[in-house]
């Protein structure tokens, strides 16, 4: 077998021809798994839009839907057309038909299995499109997705105040898109960091973990480089970690910062920002983003130090493990509802 060097190519070139063509299969087997889903729910909807429609309500209905049941199973064995399920489509459809199409959009590309979880467990419609959206996102488990929903992450990211200035630095449909892609806070807990570490440390060992950290950043992302070079006026400048969303259309610059969030590091990066629009940006493509991910932020330092920034910037914090009061809750409550399975 001969090595990779005697194609004329070094470890770090494979790795990414190998990250991207891994990135392609699981976008297509995604794309592949949401019409299944969409197909599926858009069946389980015409039924329970036509047990809706025929005002049939569990009690004197129950006798039509269970014959029903039967024969619909005799024709179709390997639906699951049970009568519970039968009234789980009229409760799927009574709950979406008269809300807006986006949320009809978030919930139909998901799997069955979730959205009974939505149904039975979230009461608000704005928290359900927020899960629906974080499933397709992040391709989350029915477990992980249950998870997230007695942590109440919907009420954490609601409340989380922005510290971000793109309203302000980009078109009002771009500020929206980019207010739901990036988040306030990362959970960088999959690296396993239990001690101090320098910033070069933690970005070698985002850089070794890349493709769960593009999944905590969100769908979208494209990993471009690490220390990208940029040359300009005869000097050198390197931002930490380069990324490309294809859905805004922009280069997303972040650079990593071991402490609390400091003044001076919008200056810096509204600098190679700068440098990106002018050496890197493509002529049909959006303004350049930075990212400042660091310990910790005070939202007030923040929008002080973005004030009279014209350059679209965000500040988040990163969380290296769940918090111990979180995580004891959690399993606490895992226990006493008898839902803890393995993932």
């Amino acid at each position: 077998m001969k090595s990779l060097s005697q194609f004329n190519i070094d470890d770090s070139d494979y790795s990414e021809i190998l990250f991207q063509a891994i990135n392609q299969i699981k976008t297509a087997r995604t794309v592949v798994a949401q019409q299944v889903n969409t197909t599926a729910n858009s069946v389980y909807w015409s039924l329970g839009k036509l047990l809706f429609e025929k005002q049939l309500e569990e009690g004197y209905g129950s006798r039509v839907v269970k014959q029903l049941s039967n024969d619909l199973k005799r024709e179709f064995p390997d639906m699951g057309l049970s009568p519970r399920n039968l009234w789980d489509m009229k409760r799927f459809y009574e709950r979406y038909h008269l809300e807006n199409q986006k949320l009809r959009q978030a919930v139909a590309v998901l799997p069955w299995g979730h959205n009974l979880l939505l149904i039975n467990k979230v009461q608000s419609n704005s928290a359900v499109e927020f899960y629906a959206n974080e499933v397709t996102a992040k391709g989350w488990s029915r477990n992980l997705l249950l998870n997230a929903i007695k942590m109440d992450t919907y009420s954490q990211v609601k409340d989380e105040i922005k510290t971000n200035n793109f309203n302000k630095t980009l078109p009002e449909i771009n500020a929206e898109y980019a207010n739901e892609v990036f988040k306030s806070s990362y959970n960088l807990g999959f690296l396993g960091i239990t001690e101090p570490v320098k910033e070069l440390e933690l970005e070698n060992r985002l850089i070794s973990k890349i493709r769960a950290f593009v999944l905590e950043l969100g769908k979208g992302f494209s990993f471009i480089g690490n220390q990208y070079r940029l040359e300009y006026n005869k000097k050198e400048y390197f931002i930490d970690m380069l990324f490309f969303h294809r859905g805004l259309q922009s280069l997303v610059a972040i650079e990593l910062k071991i402490g609390s969030f400091k003044a001076e590091y919008v200056g810096k990066m509204n600098l190679y920002l700068s440098l990106l629009d002018k050496l890197e940006k493509g002529e049909n493509e959006n303004p350049s983003i930075g990212i400042i991910l660091c310990a910790d932020k005070d939202h007030l330092d923040v929008e002080i130090a973005l004030q009279d920034i014209n350059k679209p910037i965000g500040v988040a914090e990163y969380q290296l493990l769940l918090p111990k009061e979180e995580l004891q809750s959690l399993i606490l409550n895992e226990i006493k509802a008898g839902d803890i399975e393995n993932i």
